[in-house]
């Protein structure tokens, strides 16, 4: 026995070793650490069990079957995250580049079905080549095997990307389809073809960092949910958001009950909103005092800016938030704002997230490149995600809520639960300015002082008509709150729909407006 189990230590160091000291030491001077060094990291003290720690690559050919490392380029296993279950996989860049095989995606296809048949998140830490070349048609069908989970898995587990180096080609698609996507700056790149390609294809000079970098999938592509400057505090991140997720559809969201608030303790709120509705502020201000300890992870932080989403807690029950930010073109929604709300708002709903709406919106961003470039179509998607979510739902007005933009926001009509605006509310089909344009035309024309007229007459109507008074008559809006009572009335909001339960239409699938 005991030579059988000196056998099986020195099988465990090979594959503990697999990737040789050069490669490790390229890794580190790099600034990244290893795969195993990243799951330890991530995961809580002794808690990871791996599984295939032994498996290894089969291919014959181009010298494949001299070189066979343990692990074949990726670890997979399974451990806790704050005491919590989680499946994980981490790309061992230090073994054939971590490029994908056939037992390599094995591996991991393996790992993500134990995930879902437990209902725990599954963490993909990805740092790799690619397809590997050496097993050609094999590697790219092993990748369909992947994304053929990825979706099965959709909305049933979250499924968390954290992309620590190459991500290219065809396996750029397995993170795009999961729920989160996280990068780190200089070191993580995805992109579909290299910048070598593009320069050969169209001509164009790009650089690595310019076509595929943290950045510019953070800001423009809308790939990178978050970005972070280094390994540690991406995963240290990624333990912060599974502490506001669920493990499963069939959970609610961890909660820590608190003793309920009393009244005036958010008197700051009202000084953060300018009465003067053209008056830009930040509402992330807003936000950090409505939540618990200010705590507002935000979703998206870098892109489409004019919409501010993100998790936080509300008399420790987790609450997910969608709010316009008048301090970026005004609040309006635009395309990149629209398809960013409506992914938040429909991850929200798959794990059972209470929503809650802050509305303080102008209306849609007009424009020719908005219209060709589909504000209709994108709009849409927002207005289905609102429309299809079954949980708990609660909209605030804060300022201005004007024309369909406010109809998309979550109003009553679209199924809000309960519906809230402060006395600065100003609820109308346009904006007062544009109402007396409409309306008064010709009296302006006729006017010898059009600017003070217009004036005079856009204050009336928004005194008169565009009150939160009229649509509280109509039971559009639940009640009119004074602002220092705000976190109160929404804590006993939410306490109120915990229990809520609705079930839609039997049907295969809904067709968003994609």
């Amino acid at each position: 026995m005991s030579a059988r189990l000196a056998k099986l230590e020195e099988l465990k160091r090979a594959a503990l070793e697999a990737g040789s000291p050069a490669a490790v030491e390229r890794q580190h001077a790099r600034g990244k650490m290893t795969a195993r060094e990243r799951l330890d990291y991530l995961l809580d003290d002794a808690s990871f069990q791996e599984l295939d720690m032994l498996a290894r690559h089969r291919s014959q050919g181009m010298g494949m079957e001299t070189t066979r490392p343990y692990t074949d380029g990726v670890v997979t296993g399974f451990g806790t995250v704050d005491g919590r279950r989680v499946c994980v996989y981490s790309q061992d860049f230090t073994v054939f580049g971590g490029a994908l095989g056939e037992v390599h995606a094995q591996k991991i296809q393996k790992v993500m079905d134990l995930a879902m048949s437990v209902g725990v998140p599954v963490i993909g830490i990805n740092d790799g080549g690619g397809a590997r070349i050496q097993e050609g048609i094999v590697s790219l069908h092993s990748y369909g095997g992947i994304f053929h989970r990825n979706v099965a898995a959709s909305g049933v587990i979250p499924q968390i990307s954290v992309i620590m180096g190459p991500c290219a080609g065809g396996a750029v698609y397995s993170p795009a389809m999961t729920d989160f996507v996280f990068m780190v700056t200089d070191t993580s790149h995805m992109f579909i073809t290299g910048p070598e390609v593009v320069r050969t294809v169209t001509g164009e000079q790009v650089t690595l960092e310019e076509l595929g970098g943290a950045m510019t999938h953070a800001t423009k592509s809308g790939v990178a949910t978050y970005v972070f400057e280094d390994e540690k505090s991406c995963l240290d991140q990624v333990r912060r958001l599974l502490s506001f997720l669920p493990s499963n559809n069939l959970e609610a969201a961890p909660s820590t009950m608190v003793a309920e608030v009393s009244e005036g303790d958010s008197a700051p709120l009202a000084q953060i909103v300018p009465a003067d509705a053209d008056q830009p502020y930040d509402v992330k201000l807003l936000i950090a005092e409505l939540v618990d300890d200010g705590d507002y992870f935000e979703y998206f932080p870098h892109w489409a800016m004019n919409l501010t989403c993100g998790f936080a807690r509300l008399a420790g029950r987790v609450i997910g938030i969608v709010a316009n930010q008048p301090s970026v073109l005004a609040g309006a929604l635009d395309l990149d704002s629209s398809e960013k709300g409506a992914r938040f708002v429909r991850t929200c709903d798959a794990f059972n997230v209470p929503l809650l709406t802050l509305v303080d919106v102008p209306g849609f961003l007009p424009g020719t490149d908005q219209e060709h470039g589909g504000i209709i179509r994108h709009g849409a998607k927002l207005l289905y995600a609102y429309c299809e979510a079954t949980v708990p739902r609660v909209q605030l007005i804060l300022r201005k809520a004007y024309g369909s933009a406010y109809v998309v926001m979550d109003s009553k009509s679209i199924g809000s639960d309960l519906c809230y605006a402060w006395p600065s509310a100003e609820l109308s089909v346009m904006g007062p300015r544009a109402v007396v344009d409409v309306l008064h035309k010709d009296e302006l024309a006729r006017s010898s002082d059009r600017t003070a007229l217009r004036e005079r007459l856009a204050q009336d109507y928004a005194e008169r008509d565009a009150n939160p008074y009229l649509a509280a008559e109509r039971g559009y809006i639940d009640d009119v709150i004074e602002p220092s009572d705000t976190r109160r009335i929404l804590v006993r909001a939410f306490a109120m729909l915990g229990s809520k339960s609705e079930e839609l239409p039997r049907r295969k699938h809904g067709n968003v407006p994609l």
